[in-house]
């Protein structure tokens, strides 16, 4: 293992020397705060849909200061459309913390970077190692598996002995006094040649050592031990219209889309037809027989999250008298764009193929 894992390194910061160019805007970045900025976005988002958004918080919020001063519906609405909102709201946090308990300055030790909220051990890793050049190993999806394939490890990368064994090997792998380069040499190594399909292993510098590539292991590598369980649910919502004005609320329960805007919800369990709905007790307890004009039904919309898939489909219903809704409140229908809603409601309201009001 040692003489594999010397051989590994050398090669690795080899292959940098020579590949370096996968060119990203926080790439060879050393201020703290635009690389944790950077790290946050990307979790759960790929880099194609990021790199605006990046682009976009730097322009709005170019020092940590600025981003712990903003309201947060204003970095909610630049945030609309990355999903997992929780990020967005640690990230604020965590941005307040920066600015009252270390005066702006990003801390510089790692133990202190990890106690940021939303910062987990790949976050503070990468923040500590790039920014400050100390000695601690990132280790990301990229580097799972790198690491499984190359040195042939079964053990399920998400089970708790998987997490301390690779997190042991990649820490003995880094090059103390290269710790930046050489994690951004095996993130960059796993993006573009040892990919989840389709590896580039004619190309690969290490291939000839290449456990899973010796004994036909690559589609095998590495190993989870838990099947992802996607639960589906039905979004029934309504656009209610009184006087040009539309009700909506903000989403204050521990679920998904927390702090985000929506129409007046029904939620149920199996798809059901209009018909069906609008004889149900929820939608009656909201509406009463004969006290709407329903003005439009639009087609379904599904948008897939890490667990869950969303289908939502939207009734606009225009009524002539006040309805008093628990949590709801009325916007002018023009004021919308001064919330921010979750994206599967944003693309409703972005359709150019619906007659919306």
């Amino acid at each position: 293992m040692a003489d594999n894992g010397h051989y590994f390194s050398k090669k690795l910061l080899e292959w940098n020397q020579e590949h370096n160019s996968r060119t990203m805007p926080w790439k060879g970045e050393s201020d703290p705060y635009k690389i944790w900025l950077s790290e946050i976005i990307l979790q759960q988002t790929r880099v194609e849909q990021g790199w605006p958004y990046y682009e976009r918080f730097i322009a709005a919020y170019p020092t940590v200061k600025k981003l712990a001063a903003a309201p947060d519906e204003e970095v909610f609405r630049l945030w609309q459309g990355l999903g997992y909102y929780a990020r967005c709201k640690n990230m604020l946090a965590a941005a307040r913390e920066i600015s009252s308990t270390y005066k702006g300055r990003f801390p510089n030790d790692y133990n202190a970077i990890r106690s940021l909220k939303g910062i987990g051990p790949y976050t503070a890793a990468a923040i500590a190692s790039f920014a400050f050049n100390l000695p601690y190993a990132v280790l990301d999806g990229n580097v799972f598996r790198v690491l499984s394939r190359f040195f042939g490890i079964d053990t399920p990368i998400d089970s708790t002995t998987g997490k301390k064994q690779f997190d042991e090997l990649a820490q003995k792998l880094l090059p103390p006094e290269q710790s930046a380069v050489y994690n951004q040499s095996i993130m960059d190594f796993g993006a573009v040649v040892c990919k989840p399909q389709l590896p580039a292993c004619s190309s690969c510098p290490v291939a000839a050592r290449c456990t899973a590539l010796h004994q036909n292991l690559i589609p095998l590598l590495p190993v989870k031990s838990k099947k992802l369980q996607i639960k589906k649910r039905y979004f029934y919502y309504i656009v209610l219209e009184y006087n040009q004005q539309l009700y909506i609320r903000k989403r204050t329960a521990q679920d998904i889309w927390q702090n985000l805007h929506e129409f007046v919800l029904i939620e149920t369990t199996a798809p059901v037809n209009m018909a069906d709905l609008q004889e149900s007790s929820p939608f009656t307890s909201i509406l009463p027989p004969d006290t709407y004009t329903v003005t439009g039904i639009s087609q379904s919309f599904r948008q897939q999250l890490t667990h869950q898939t969303i289908y939502s489909q939207f009734i606009t219903i225009h009524v002539q008298q006040p309805v008093t809704l628990p949590e709801h409140f009325s916007v002018p229908r023009e004021a919308l764009d001064n919330y921010a809603f979750p994206k599967t409601i944003t693309t409703f309201l972005q359709s150019k193929n619906l007659s919306l009001f």
